[in-house]
């Protein structure tokens, strides 16, 4: 039996990775053998091509940014989300392909259309069956993001750049409503983790 591919998505200061950590305690406290991982990264090479891409020295085109991400997606989803999806595990990943479409799509202007030839390539017809998409304005996720230590460089592009990501993916949302469910995060964290188990146990039971 396949398992359930969960992905977490948002913009700087969203909160993921708090809730990342509450999620895994919800699926994990009804029964679920789940696997976390992250993107980019999740394997040995996609951890060092991360490094590459977040290095704030780093200064690749738009392409070659995109490209690299769909080289870690690729090693990640043949050698973690694949198998473990075939073993009825349940797989949570912090970012999958949907901030590609945000970040390099909305943010650096890349055509949908080059996107979607990798995603296929890279994919078939992979896809999460819930995305959770936290989402906060620009301004308050900046200044959440100003208190974690030096930026990288994604944090450090331009608010506009950002409002750009969101757009983006609030678009993706209201496309694909089923999948995509918007979570807002101005609240609490505690709030924030009540409304995520809400829908968790909307769409998973229990």
């Amino acid at each position: 039996m396949r398992g359930f591919f969960i992905t977490l998505e948002g913009g700087e200061g969203a909160g993921k990775s708090t809730q990342l950590r509450a999620i895994e305690a919800w699926l994990r406290g009804r029964g679920r053998d789940v696997v976390v991982t992250r993107e980019p990264g999740g394997t040995e090479l996609g951890e060092r091509i991360r490094e590459l891409l977040l290095h704030k020295d780093g200064r690749p085109t738009a392409d070659t940014e995109t490209l690299l991400m769909f080289a870690a997606r690729a090693e990640h989803v043949a050698r973690v989300i694949r198998p473990a999806l075939q073993a009825g595990r349940t797989v949570l990943c912090d970012r999958f392909t949907d901030a590609t479409y945000a970040y390099q799509g909305g943010g650096r202007g890349l055509p949908r259309e080059r996107i979607e030839i990798l995603e296929n390539w890279v994919q078939g017809g992979l896809r999460p069956d819930l995305t959770l998409l936290l989402d906060v304005p620009i301004a308050i996720g900046l200044k959440r993001a100003c208190g974690r230590g030096e930026p990288d460089r994604f944090e450090r592009e331009s608010e506009a750049f950002f409002e750009r990501v969101r757009s983006a993916y609030l678009q993706a949302a209201a496309s694909e409503p089923r999948r995509i469910r918007v979570v807002t995060t101005t609240g609490t964290v505690e709030q924030t983790t009540r409304e995520i188990a809400r829908v968790l146990a909307e769409v998973l039971g229990g």
